[in-house]
C-alpha cells in the first residue's frame, strides 16, 4: 500500500514510515503541493496510491466521487509529526485490512 501524504502532513512521515508503508509519496516530491485538490486525486489514481490527509475535502469527494483512490483522514488537529507516525504504526492492521476492503473507499482515524 502506497499512501499520498497531502501537504498538510510532514514530508519526514515518508521517510519514518518506509517500513510500512514502501513507495509512499509526499505532495511535494511530484510538485503537487500547491496544486489544486482535483490534480491530486488524479494523480493518486492514476499511480494507485491512497491519499493521507488532515483536511475533509479528499474524504468528501470519496462521499461524491467514489473510489478509488481510496483516502485515510486523519482527525486529530494540532499534534506532531511523531503522534501522526505512531498513530499509523498503531493503526497499521485496519489500515492494512482497509485497503484491502474493495467496500471502503475511506478510514477515519483519530
Amino acid at each position: 500500500m502506497k499512501l499520498l501524504f497531502d501537504q498538510n502532513l510532514s514530508p519526514v512521515l515518508v521517510k519514518k514510515l518506509r517500513d510500512l508503508f514502501p513507495g509512499s509519496k509526499h505532495v511535494q516530491d511530484i510538485k503537487l503541493s500547491k496544486a489544486l485538490d482535483v490534480q491530486i486525486w488524479v494523480y493518486a489514481l492514476e499511480n494507485k496510491f491512497t491519499i493521507i490527509s488532515k483536511d475533509t475535502d479528499f474524504s468528501d469527494r470519496v462521499e461524491t466521487s467514489g473510489y478509488p483512490p481510496k483516502v485515510i483522514w486523519i482527525r486529530k488537529e494540532n499534534c506532531s509529526t511523531k503522534a501522526i507516525e505512531l498513530m499509523l504504526r498503531q493503526n497499521f492492521t485496519d489500515i492494512k485490512n482497509f485497503d484491502q476492503d474493495s467496500d471502503r473507499g475511506a478510514l477515519v482515524l483519530f
